[in-house]
């Protein structure tokens, strides 16, 4: 028997159906997605590499102005991780690129719809046209109180962890901060995310089901989701569908 997800995909269901048949009381206050299958979609399709990424804009595209519709408060997507510099200089260097080319056009229908950029990872590999992009869009946006759109830049977890741990550290040892006073929600004050609630959901895309270096403090309680489809072809269907599992589950955080 197919279930009510699998019938939205037999149907064709768009995502205002999709959309219709979730409970707008139960909406996910923080999604984060790692966006991966760009290179196999262009695979398939005989093309090079980077048509992928330039068709995962599209996606992001779509699920932005989604998440922005169903109200979901923060939205943070996995750009590039500390480990994408083994790629192709090439595919680098155009994967760096994306940021121009997607500000340059969206930007302004940011800034309309109260959209708060922000940025998280380690600025000191990015080449300064990456930098400059998006450091004008967190500025430009700043004073937007609407939906927080947080891409994750050269990030990885461990060496975000790692960093919090080497901070804690020194200010233990400078007596800003005693040892027994380290807990769960100051290690958390530390993180790039301190100023951020903590994923609700954490989709990832292409088949693959790992978490790879993100958020692995801020997940510990996170709904996962994965699917098949690769990050070009996700759609405002598959987002909403995401949501309707995540709204059948029942969060228990460790108790009964």
């Amino acid at each position: 028997m197919l279930d009510k997800f699998s019938k939205w995909r037999a149907r064709g269901k768009d995502s205002n159906e999709a959309i219709a048949e979730l409970e707008t009381t139960n909406i996910p206050n923080h999604v984060a997605i790692i966006m991966d299958g760009n290179g196999r979609w262009a695979k398939k399709r005989g093309l090079p590499r980077i048509a992928g990424h330039r068709e995962g804009i599209k996606a992001i595209n779509k699920i932005v102005r989604q998440a922005n519709q169903l109200d979901v408060k923060v939205l943070t997507l996995y750009a590039f991780s500390t480990e994408n510099w083994k790629r192709p200089k090439a595919e680098v260097d155009y994967l760096l690129s994306l940021p121009e080319i997607f500000f340059k056009s969206e930007l302004p229908i940011l800034k309309q719809e109260n959209v708060n950029v922000r940025l998280m990872g380690s600025m000191a590999q990015l080449p300064e046209h990456t930098l400059k992009a998006v450091r004008n869009a967190v500025e430009e946006t700043k004073d937007n109180d609407g939906l927080i759109l947080n891409f994750a830049l050269n990030y990885g977890s461990r060496s975000e962890m790692l960093e919090a741990i080497k901070q804690i550290s020194e200010d233990v040892a400078a007596g800003k901060l005693s040892s027994d006073e380290v807990t769960e929600e100051v290690m958390s004050s530390y993180l790039m995310t301190a100023s951020i609630s903590d994923p609700d959901l954490l989709i990832r895309t292409s088949g693959e089901i790992r978490l790879s270096n993100f958020m692995l403090w801020q997940a510990a309680y996170s709904e996962l989701w994965f699917t098949d489809v690769l990050w070009p072809d996700f759609n405002e269907s598959h987002f909403a569908e995401a949501i309707a599992v995540y709204q059948k589950r029942a969060r228990r955080y460790g108790g009964v």
